[in-house]
């Protein structure tokens, strides 16, 4: 359904709708266009594979088909252009007739086209979910940019494409955002800013000039509820001014004067239906002894009328309750179940190898349970309020690995986990998700943990490293390989990419080794600095094939310089996590020392440090659960691989290699990997 509001009269809360179009299929987006360089006021929609076109006033004057095999996901307009992306397709169209057509590697998740007023050529930009930027021309790729994480949105800069028509802004998924001139022979990467405060990913942009300055600011809408105000400095770099945290995700946001003449607004749409504004408004006005009295009964006025509407909300609401229990709870409607749905994302963060799990509910959370029949670890969260409780677990007779139940508080609509797994352990994570509606209902959503849970996708390896081979042959085809990969690594696309082969690179995040995976009708070829990796991909696939009854000719390179190399990525993150856990170990004994002594003078600096320290000591240690023993159990699995390769069973050996690693020591641990 499509609403037009406008405001009436000075107040945007009694806005009145100039028109509302009938229910129909989920929108999934909608755009203003127009003829080029005139107001845009034609409202384009996009519903499942159909284009529909009103006017301002409400009246239809467009039903396009576009017969497309997948619904629409992203939708540009320009003048008579029309460029629309589904999961794997995008398409051009001019007045209506296909001009273009290509089929992507990867999901798309935007497009956009450069001003074409303002450049020889028409030039559209697909934002895929492989962390790369796809420049056509026509129906082929012009070139590729890749970009630090998978882009979900695009915007011209300034909503022109800057000075030279070029300039476009991306944000991405794990909350990262930048400006790149897409010019026709490369790229210029121009700026980017990293997401240092872990916020969430970024859902729409918008350029304005809130600040009155007369350079359009940057506008940020992310999906944890963020807004951000971006101006630009002297050297046209992007400086934080402003930002507001809402309760949902923001699912669009523009900068206008829609509530009061002569103010500013950012006026933002979240998950569940709401439309909020920020205004340049100020809440306290300064004001002589004549226009106290009148400004003092203007803002009565305005929280009088407030007041009201919400309490006739409230009873409408109450009303509309009671109503619902009534036919709910009568014998004609036993059988019905309230729907609802749930804005669910599972990410992989790079910076400290965990993944986010955002649960979203258009009502309240009343709470969630969490079952994993792998062992996987539940991380601290800053912004999460909900109380968690764990139950016990069989893991052996039921296959219950973590049992945990989040009691949220009233009115949290949603719900952000952090997981970190144990790549070689596989299986799947359920999050059973319970509303605050009646009848009760829950809905079960499922992740699966994959083997090499902890690689992400890349598009450069370094390939001076030590590397192990892994080779297979066998009467398997191009899609059956390529399905084994997508069940074992993050990241890759479900369907097999176009052409016989393909080479995919990956990066643990957890380690910083590298894999790279190259495959054709039947063989398979992985190659990767770290054994264990290698032991893996070995142990998974030869079960996935013996599933489908396929003989696999499996054949390996082992180079030992590697396993040096692999404990050498390892020694810093050992080196650093044994140092805070015995920081956070002397903490309690030295402030006894400090209340009995009264002071810390008597202490060496080291210890008056960690004293200084303690809170943020203990709260990293919190943070982090098992991370030692993470690692323990890495260099472990390390150990038992390079020698299974041998044929040799080393198991026996395993309390001897803890030991030394209980007083660690570099040298010493090569040393007795080097001897074993």
């Amino acid at each position: 359904m499509v609403t037009c509001f406008k405001p009436a009269g000075k107040s945007v809360q009694s806005a009145k709708a100039v028109f509302k179009t009938l229910p129909g299929q989920k929108i999934a987006r909608l755009e203003l266009g127009g003829v080029l360089n005139t107001p845009q006021e034609k409202i384009f929609v996009a519903a499942g594979s159909e284009i529909r076109g009103f006017t301002k006033r409400g009246k239809q004057f467009l039903s396009f088909e576009t017969n497309l095999t997948e619904s629409i996901k992203a939708m540009h307009i320009s003048g008579s252009d029309l460029f629309l992306s589904a999961s794997y397709i995008y398409n051009h169209y001019c007045d209506c007739k296909d001009q273009h057509y290509y089929l992507s590697g990867d999901k798309i998740n935007d497009v956009i086209c450069l001003p074409v007023e303002r450049l020889p050529s028409i030039t559209p930009v697909l934002a895929c979910q492989d962390r790369v930027l796809r420049v056509l021309q026509g129906s082929d790729v012009m070139y590729e940019t890749e970009v630090p994480g998978p882009p979900t949105v695009l915007a011209l800069h300034n909503g022109n494409g800057g000075d030279s028509g070029e300039d476009l802004l991306f944000g991405t998924s794990d909350g990262k955002l930048g400006l790149i001139q897409i010019t026709t022979s490369k790229p210029i990467h121009k700026w980017e800013i990293r997401n240092e405060k872990k916020l969430g990913g970024i859902l729409c942009v918008d350029s304005f000039d809130i600040v009155g300055d007369g350079v359009k600011d940057l506008l940020v809408g992310r999906d944890d509820g963020v807004v951000q105000v971006y101006s630009f400095d002297n050297t046209n770099e992007p400086v934080l001014r402003f930002d507001q945290m809402l309760s949902e995700s923001v699912t669009s946001i523009q900068g206008g004067c829609v509530g009061k003449e002569g103010y500013d607004e950012i006026v933002v749409s979240t998950y569940s239906g709401w439309v909020t504004g920020l205004t340049t408004e100020p809440m306290h006005k300064e004001s002589g002894p004549g226009e106290e009295v009148k400004i003092n009964q203007e803002m009565q006025n305005k929280i009088s009328n407030l007041r009201s509407e919400l309490e006739h909300l409230q009873y409408k609401v109450l009303q509309e309750r009671e109503k619902y229990q009534q036919s709910s709870q009568s014998s004609k409607a036993k059988s019905a179940v309230p729907s609802f749905s749930v804005n669910d994302k599972f990410t992989l963060n790079k910076d400290d190898a965990s993944y986010s799990l955002i649960l979203e509910v258009q009502t309240a959370i009343d709470n969630v349970l969490i079952q994993s029949d792998v062992p996987i670890d539940l991380l601290d969260v800053d912004k999460n309020s909900a109380v968690v409780s764990f139950s016990s677990c069989d893991s052996e007779s039921n296959d219950n690995f973590l049992l945990a139940t989040y009691r949220c508080q009233a009115n949290t609509t949603r719900l952000e986990l952090k997981i970190r797994s144990i790549e070689g352990q596989y299986g799947t994570l359920q999050a059973y998700v319970t509303p605050r509606i009646q009848p009760k209902t829950c809905q079960v959503r499922q992740y699966l943990i994959k083997p090499l849970s902890l690689h992400q996708r890349t598009h450069f390896i370094d390939h001076d490293r030590p590397m192990n081979t892994l080779t297979l042959t066998g009467q398997f085809s191009f899609a059956e390989v390529h399905s084994w990969v997508v069940f074992c690594l993050p990241e890759v696309p479900e369907k097999p990419p176009a052409g016989e082969c393909v080479t995919f690179y990956f990066q643990n995040t957890f380690l910083d080794t590298q894999l790279e995976s190259t495959y054709r009708k039947g063989e398979g070829v992985f190659k990767s600095d770290n054994i264990s990796t290698i032991s893996i991909l070995k142990d998974v696939l030869s079960k996935e094939a013996t599933k489908r009854k396929i003989n696999l000719n499996i054949s390996y390179e082992i180079n030992e310089v590697s396993v040096k190399h692999t404990l050498k990525l390892i020694h810093p993150k050992l080196e650093y996590q044994l140092l805070l856990a015995k920081k956070v170990q002397l903490i309690d004994a030295l402030k006894e020392l400090q209340v009995h002594e009264g002071n810390t003078n008597f202490l060496i600096p080291e210890y008056r440090c960690i004293l200084e320290e303690a809170d943020h000591l203990q709260e990293e240690y919190k943070k982090q659960p098992a991370h030692l023993e993470r690692l323990y159990g890495m260099i472990t699995d390390l150990f038992i691989d390079k020698f299974k390769f041998k044929g040799t069973n080393v198991k026996t050996k395993v309390p001897l290699l803890l030991e030394i690693l209980d007083s660690y020591d570099q040298n010493a641990l090569i040393a007795f990997f080097e001897a074993a």
